[in-house]
């Protein structure tokens, strides 16, 4: 009995051992085929399914599964997970006005669209989803016809503040009104201001907040804001096939994308954010309200989804991944169909769409 029993355990688990064995090696393939053109020098990935069950970390080119790297916009996740995580202890609602907790020369100008001023009717909410109509400082064109990413894509390093980051973005006239139905505009505006709320909340530099509350409970020892005062991931940013020199950027962005990390620091927390650490896990839900903000990637309360329409479903899964990417090529997505987590990066600043189609490929896979 014992024997037929043994057999019968056998014939479930070697077949899954052997292909989670030839998984891996397929994966690793992918990751060498993507690093042979000169344009990723690096890549890094760690792979990992809702029940543990399935765990790789692969790299290649001039990456290792422990190498830190620049993470960029991915970090608005993490400050994501602290309105979250302030709202569930009472230190703030995500339907306040942002006024209630910023002082009155930064709100005022901050929405001004045809004349009027609706800086008073933004919320928390709108900022962590993109619907407060901001303008972008970042990306947005400037009254001079310049935009601070492209001075930054040309070479020409430069360091900004807070301060700096509003002056930009009221310059520029917003393209609707705080909460117009359907309407979202990803503005990194948003996430500077939401850095200041949870200073105003916890009284302290919004990194030693990501440290105390995140970093250090979930001990992800390799995770850091970038700063004069700390050391510079193992890697730089790409550019095509040059190298993008930005330390001056690097140390301003803060809470819209300075975080420098490792993959297996950012599944620690991607696992954690998806399974109710932060907040309670029913709440997942309610986070996904989705508006458009570029094809075909959607927003919704703090996360991002990437979802190709049905029409590509014969070149592509039919698959979503919900989670948050950077302009570095950094990302972290959980993919519900296929109950599979993903972080990594593929480091390169030109072709923000190579670690979706690199996600995709890799859970088509397993």
């Amino acid at each position: 009995m014992l024997t037929a029993v043994f057999c019968m355990v056998l014939s479930v688990t070697v077949p899954d051992t052997s292909r989670f064995a030839e998984l891996r090696k397929e994966y690793q393939e992918i990751l060498s085929d993507l690093t042979a053109d000169e344009d990723f020098p690096g890549v890094v990935v760690t792979v990992e399914s809702g029940d543990r069950s399935f765990s790789w970390a692969g790299a290649s080119g001039n990456l290792t599964a422990g190498s830190t790297f620049f993470i960029a916009s991915t970090t608005k996740i993490f400050i994501t997970a602290l309105v979250l995580k302030l709202e569930q202890d009472g230190k703030l609602s995500l339907n306040d006005p942002v006024g209630k907790y910023l002082p009155s020369d930064i709100i005022n100008g901050l929405h001004r669209m045809n004349g009027a001023e609706y800086s008073g009717y933004i919320t928390i909410r709108h900022l962590l989803s993109h619907t407060s109509g901001i303008p972008d400082y970042f990306e947005g064109i400037r009254p001079d016809g310049t935009s601070l990413i492209e001075e930054l894509k040309q070479g020409r390093d430069r360091s900004w503040t807070f301060e700096d980051a509003v002056s930009w973005s009221k310059q520029q006239e917003p393209e609707f009104k705080p909460g117009e139905e359907g309407k979202a505009l990803y503005s990194d505006t948003n996430f500077q201001l939401l850095g200041k709320i949870i200073e105003s909340r916890e009284h302290k530099p919004v990194a030693e907040v990501i440290d105390s509350l995140i970093l250090m409970p979930l001990e992800m020892r390799n995770t850091r804001m970038c700063s004069k005062n700390s050391s510079t991931p193992d890697v730089g940013l790409n550019l095509g096939p040059k190298p993008l020199n930005i330390p001056l950027a690097m140390n301003s962005f803060g809470p819209d994308g300075g975080l420098i990390s490792t993959s297996g620091d950012l599944m620690k927390f991607l696992r954690a954010f998806r399974n109710g650490y932060f907040f309670p896990r029913e709440n997942w839900a309610g986070l996904q309200v989705w508006n458009d903000i570029f094809f075909p990637l959607e927003a919704g309360t703090g996360i991002t989804r990437f979802k190709l329409p049905w029409i590509f479903s014969l070149v592509s899964p039919d698959l979503q991944l919900i989670g948050h990417s950077g302009l570095s090529g950094a990302f972290a997505f959980y993919c519900p169909e296929k109950d599979l987590f993903f972080t990594g990066t593929v480091n390169q600043v030109d072709s923000p769409g190579t670690s979706f189609r690199l996600m995709l490929k890799l859970a088509a896979s397993y």
